[in-house]
């Protein structure tokens, strides 16, 4: 079968041998007979599974003992929620920057829960960006300060990231693992698994264990991190596929090397980048020092013609260039295994569609 070029933002295109691996062990996972899918989850086979899935988190991102690894069912936009509910206390304010379509949904969930100040706000800004440190107003004793590393929708994306003060809280659902971070400067980073990390439906969570100590005693015990820590996020049922998709994923990972995969991400959003400035058909939509390495976010100078490159691509097997429906606009989601010579292949179809079209 020839495979396109998956361009989506989420679900996301995988490595091509995690899911040959998937495939092979989706009905016999390793002779026991049965699929990993139906694997009990307190089984020698799914344990290990877990524990390797774990593992690999730790030694790529160079999680120390003083963190908990979580895998937690619904997604990042749950953990909206969990944040507050565990971290902010009664009195307590919590500072948030509101750079986009997504750091704007985790403000909404805050403000349900407790009191919220808003450090910085370019989110309706264009061209797209994300807040400078220098112009961030924070809150004397803040329960901690939240931002999203890479907005998905705007194509903006943190560089570096505001040190000292209040714990770090970063929403790193389509940058996680697409370059090396200092953990150590965060309080609590999580993600959606459906960009970099696997299938949709599941979240990592990696937090400081003394921040999962402040959780009130009456709140519900599965919204707690702590009971999730202290069980070994098997607390209930986990999300075993995706947790197992999750471990070949890191896997490949660590085969490929994350220096190698973020200097690759950066080689391959610089060419698609380059595409753009060096005509006048194209235009780029996010300020050029906050350009994401995983959303390359542009228009046509004719918006008129956006809808027609969009069906020609997707002809071309160029799949999921429509920007998100609440911006329009042109977007290529280029992710960790997304592999380099798409990205050849895109600029050469926009290089004709320009000859044609301009």
């Amino acid at each position: 079968m020839a495979r396109c070029f998956n361009f989506c933002a989420g679900p996301a295109t995988l490595p091509v041998s995690v899911l040959e691996a998937a495939r092979d062990d989706l009905v016999d996972y390793q002779n026991s007979g049965m699929s990993i899918m139906e694997s009990s989850h307190r089984g020698a086979q799914y344990a290990a599974v877990h524990a390797e899935a774990e593992a690999n988190i730790r030694e790529l991102m160079g999680v120390s003992d003083d963190y908990a690894v979580l895998f937690l069912q619904g997604g990042a936009s749950t953990q909206f929620a969990y944040i507050p509910i565990n971290l902010l206390g009664e009195g307590q304010t919590a500072d948030y920057t509101n750079s986009g379509a997504w750091a704007a949904k985790a403000i909404k969930e805050a403000k349900l829960l407790g009191n919220v100040n808003i450090a910085a706000d370019c989110g309706s800004e264009i061209p797209t960006r994300v807040p400078s440190i220098e112009e961030l107003q924070l809150t004397d004793g803040a329960a901690y300060l939240h931002v999203t590393s890479n907005e998905t929708i705007s194509g903006a994306q943190w560089k570096t990231f505001p040190t000292g003060g209040a714990p770090l809280v970063a929403d790193m659902s389509s940058d996680i693992l697409s370059r090396p971070v200092d953990v150590n400067q965060f309080g609590l980073i999580y993600a959606g698994l459906q960009k970099n990390l696997g299938p949709s439906g599941a979240a990592l969570v990696i937090i400081r264990k003394d921040l999962a100590e402040r959780v009130p005693e009456s709140t519900p015990t599965m919204f707690k991190y702590a009971t999730h820590i202290k069980a070994g996020s098997m607390f209930n049922t986990p999300p075993c596929l995706s947790i197992y998709i999750l471990m070949l994923v890191t896997r490949w990972l660590k085969a490929q090397g994350l220096e190698n995969i973020y200097k690759q991400n950066v080689d391959k959003a610089a060419a698609l980048y380059a595409a753009i400035d060096g005509s006048d058909f194209y235009r780029g939509t996010a300020v050029a020092e906050c350009r994401s390495d995983m959303n390359v976010t542009w228009r046509l100078a004719n918006e008129d013609l956006e809808p027609e490159f969009v069906k020609q691509a997707d002809a071309r097997g160029f799949k999921g260039l429509k920007g998100h429906r609440s911006v329009g606009g042109i977007r290529a989601s280029i992710y960790n295994a997304f592999p380099p010579e798409g990205i050849d292949a895109l600029v050469s179809f926009m290089k004709d569609f320009e000859a044609k079209n301009g």
